[in-house]
């Protein structure tokens, strides 16, 4: 017997980066095992795809799985970790049947599925994510200038590069021609609204305590 599909939420290892729950989230059918990352990855995988999905040596606080695959496009090191003991996410990979699954998949299915590896796991356009590091460390020089003049700080450039932060983050939530301007196609506001929440909360959490605090 077969489950038709399931979702975990939890935290993630792709390569050389690391997302903490609950900012990955596994969802599992017969035909296709989706790992999103948020802004990190967005990661599709065929049965044909996935050599073997075991766990992996995480901490007790922290159980795991591992899955070994051979898209050409993603990193080797891809890990899903859960609260939920690693043996139960294994066991309900198995009742959907996709580690079993030998049958080809529906031509649309197997089209969608590739052209999504294609775009490879990052979700979002690069030359996009190269803007926003670059428009976000300019707006920090004023702190640079007068770090290097052996002036006391302002508060000025952590302002800009906050609110900066929390304009970015609002216009994806709301603007769809805004997102996407900047996510990879195919990628939605599903995919990174988990991240885009966390930056519009943390963003305005600390403008306010920073306007609060004594301007040295």
């Amino acid at each position: 017997m077969t489950s038709a599909e399931f979702e975990f939420t939890g935290g993630a290892t792709y390569g050389v980066m690391n997302a903490t729950w609950p900012f990955a989230a596994l969802r599992v059918n017969k035909n296709e095992l989706e790992l999103n990352i948020s802004l990190l990855g967005n990661l599709h995988f065929r049965p044909e795809d996935v050599v073997s999905i075991t766990k992996s040596g995480m901490s007790f606080f922290s159980n795991g799985i591992r899955i070994k695959h051979k898209v050409k496009g993603y990193y080797s090191t891809v890990i899903f970790k859960s609260f939920t003991n690693a043996d139960s996410i294994l066991q309900q990979i198995q009742q959907t049947g996709f580690l079993d699954n030998k049958v080809p998949l529906p031509h649309y299915d197997d089209t969608v599925i590739t052209s999504m590896q294609e775009k490879g796991g990052f979700t979002m356009k690069i030359p996009a994510a190269i803007a926003i590091v670059v428009i976000w460390n300019l707006l920090f020089l004023p702190n640079f200038v007068h770090s290097f003049q052996n002036n006391k700080v302002p508060f000025i450039g952590m302002h800009l590069g906050l609110s900066f932060m929390l304009l970015l983050s609002l216009t994806l939530l709301i603007s769809e021609p805004f997102r996407d301007l900047l996510l990879k196609e195919g990628r939605t506001l599903k995919h990174i609204k988990t991240f885009v929440l966390f930056m519009i909360l943390i963003s305005a959490l600390i403008l306010g305590i920073s306007f609060l605090l004594p301007q040295f």
